[in-house]
């Protein structure tokens, strides 16, 4: 049911994929190939989330990130990106460690977030289920 929700998800546009923005690693795996928190953002997030964090409503209801007192734990948004939740899809098929650990702290210090505290691909790793059957665009 989630796949086939995702697969809707991304085939009505609301989440910015296009060949020109994948690399195609160890055969037939494709993954974003955007190394910023904010190239990160610019290219996943902002489709729900919006310019400025600011969240939207309509078909759904995507949080706002700007000023989210959720975002003070760092754990809280490495899990949202990385296994999703409701209406979140799980990215941690998609972007390894390292980009769930810059995208984290871009959304943490930006959008009138200040939490400093940096998060790093050692973090994320320690917080990666095992045997988790990730979310992925094949």
């Amino acid at each position: 049911m989630i796949l086939r929700s995702l697969a809707v998800f991304i085939a009505s546009g609301l989440l910015s994929v296009s060949m020109a923005d994948t690399a195609v690693v160890g055969g037939d795996t494709e993954v974003f190939t955007q190394k910023t928190g904010q190239e990160i953002y610019d290219q996943v997030c902002i489709s729900c989330h919006m310019a400025g964090g600011k969240g939207a409503e309509g078909a759904g209801k995507y949080p706002a990130l700007a000023n989210n007192p959720k975002l003070a734990a760092a754990g809280y948004p490495i899990f949202m990106v990385m296994v999703g939740n409701k209406g979140m899809p799980g990215l941690g098929g998609v972007l390894n460690d390292e980009q769930i650990a810059e995208v984290v702290n871009y959304i943490r210090t930006h959008f009138g977030d200040n939490y400093t505290d940096k998060v790093t691909a050692k973090d994320v790793a320690a917080q990666r289920p095992k045997d988790h059957q990730y979310f992925d665009l094949n």
